[in-house]
């Protein structure tokens, strides 16, 4: 800890950040919970750790630097080597002829200044800056994998019968999955075709082709990934689902296993599950502030629903742990029910859905009410029962938090209808209705302006939907990433999510009651000042954050 709580609780006060009432509370739960001030701060959505960096750089007289905005030359990694940056926490982004620059998130580290000026022989100039930069500057020291990867295989690629005693194909699957993580991608997938096997992971939403492995090593990739899910090794014609743990040195990862027989053998898709991406805030997510408005008032009422919508992949269950970060207090009983855990949370009672032992969404939540909850979140309603209970929860004054697969924010008022939930329920029950989807950030390393002629937009928007975001002008600046190593060339780093948010006022409950279609419901919440998904996306272009390519390949099947 860099400055004491009583200190940090001063400097936000004094930079107006946070009320002190508010601040005042979260010092008293951080205390309670045992955890640093700084940490509940962040929990709780209050700031973001840029800001509080910013702050404590200008306590200790020490400069702060984003790394994100900054394109680290490759050839100063060698000044600290991988492991001791990523244990140290820091990493030199510049040098000149008389100094070193190093940003580190423990400025008061001397091993490493010393490390450092005995290596270069030239003045360490240290900057502060957060532990979400530094891992994202990481990325310097990032190798090609099959490059890696060719240096497990020994000997010959046609004497097949050498290497199949020899390839490390326990070090070969870890790899993989390291690699993975450190590139924060969401799926890995492994293929077999007739020559290869191909190895694609998806990063930022879009899957990517990064790894051509021989083909007979793909039946023993499988066959790790079989024993270390403990699923079935004679088994080739069924699919199997499964799950493992993998020790790594930020923390155990969770994976998930689906694996499928393909015409050329089996296909195995891994799901990491990693907390990093379930730390985020909603102003980390992207979330606008009429919209947060929205959703703040939502849940901060006693009782009730909140719904988050959108298909697979669109960051619903992350919004939703944001929202139980800001809500985690010890003076609440928040208790989950989650299919998988996929992000622990101090102070929360996480339940994991376990069919084996009959555990589903339904008999978890009659088991959840009978717990005194004041606070439920049930990770997806999947059928007309769990649907019941959760209504039924949220009208006996217990605030429900839950996800559902929609297409917007309208489009769940009548499939909790279809799932047999009288109209008058549903209109008593629903706070608020989020819909989102995730959209790839343009990389800021490499981000350049660009202008577009308005008239261009006409074949793939609507003429009133760039009057009211573009204005009547000739020519719009927008930004896309020219490619960098950072991005791998791709002009994309990152994601952040684009939604609408319906707040169910007296005209939207009369609607519901009325059975009023979902295109009814849109329009009157449009006509209430909502933000259509894509209204926020075309705003986030103006601002650099996105291109109108990635809101239109998210919100509608056309491209430019």
């Amino acid at each position: 800890m860099l400055i004491t709580d009583e200190k940090l609780y001063n400097l936000v006060l004094a930079e107006n950040l946070v009320d002190r009432e508010i601040l005042e509370e979260v010092l008293i739960f951080s205390n309670n919970s045992d955890i640093s001030l700084e940490d509940a701060l962040l929990d709780r959505d209050l700031v973001t750790d840029s800001e509080l960096s910013a702050v404590i750089a200008k306590e200790l007289k020490i400069p702060f630097v984003r790394l994100s905005q900054i394109a680290i030359p490759s050839d100063l990694s060698h000044i600290i080597p991988e492991k001791i940056a990523r244990k140290m926490k820091a990493v030199v982004f510049k040098k000149d002829e008389a100094n070193v620059y190093v940003a580190m998130v423990d400025p008061s580290n001397l091993e490493i200044r010393e490390m450092i000026f005995k290596k270069t022989g030239k003045k360490v100039v240290v900057y502060l800056t957060t532990a979400r930069d530094i891992e994202g500057a990481l990325r310097v020291y990032r190798k090609d994998i099959q490059k890696a990867l060719n240096l497990l295989l020994s000997g010959d690629s046609e004497n097949t019968d050498k290497i199949f005693e020899e390839v490390p194909v326990e070090k070969i699957t870890n790899s993989l999955i390291e690699y993975a993580y450190q590139d924060k991608v969401s799926d890995v997938h492994i293929e077999p075709d007739e020559k290869h096997c191909l190895i694609r992971f998806r990063i930022d939403g879009v899957l990517q082709d990064v790894l051509k492995l021989p083909i007979f090593l793909h039946d023993r990739i499988v066959m790790r990934i079989k024993i270390m899910s403990n699923l079935r090794t004679d088994e080739h014609l069924a699919p199997q689902d499964g799950k493992m743990r993998m020790k790594l040195e930020r923390e155990n990862l969770d994976i998930r296993v689906s694996i499928i027989p393909v015409v050329e053998g089996e296909k195995v898709v891994l799901r990491l599950l990693s907390s990093r991406s379930r730390r985020m805030s909603l102003a980390d997510l992207g979330m606008g502030e009429e919209d947060m408005r929205k959703v703040t008032k939502a849940f901060n009422k006693s009782f009730g629903m909140v719904l988050s919508t959108g298909p697979t992949g669109s960051g619903k269950t992350t919004s939703i742990y944001s929202i139980i970060k800001i809500l985690n207090s010890r003076g609440k009983n928040i208790t989950t029910i989650e299919d998988p855990v996929e992000y622990r949370i101090g102070g929360v009672n996480q339940i994991q859905v376990n069919p084996k032992a009959n555990l589903n969404f339904s008999n978890g939540l009659r088991s959840i009410l009978r717990q005194d909850p004041n606070i439920i979140f049930v990770g997806e309603i999947r059928d007309d029962e769990t649907a019941a209970i959760s209504v039924n929860a949220a009208l006996t004054g217990h605030l429900v938090l839950t996800t559902l697969h929609t297409t917007d924010a309208s489009t769940a008022i009548p499939r909790f209808i279809d799932m047999k939930i009288e109209p008058f329920l549903v209109a008593s029950t629903v706070n608020a209705i989020i819909a989102q989807r995730l959209v790839r950030k343009v990389c800021e390393v490499c981000s350049e302006p660009i202008e577009i002629r308005t008239k261009d937009l006409t074949k793939n928007l609507p003429i009133d939907v760039i009057k009211k975001n573009f204005g009547s002008k000739e020519n719009v600046t927008v930004f896309r990433g020219k490619g960098c190593k950072v991005c791998r060339g791709t002009g994309y780093s990152g994601r952040i999510g684009i939604f609408e948010v319906i707040e169910v006022s007296k005209n939207i409950r009369k609607l519901i009651n009325e059975k009023c279609d979902a295109s009814t419901i849109w329009k009157e919440a449009v006509k209430e000042g909502m933000t259509t998904m894509l209204d926020d996306g075309l705003r986030k272009c103006l601002k650099g954050e996105t291109t109108i390519e990635e809101v239109l390949r998210v919100t509608r099947t056309e491209s430019l």
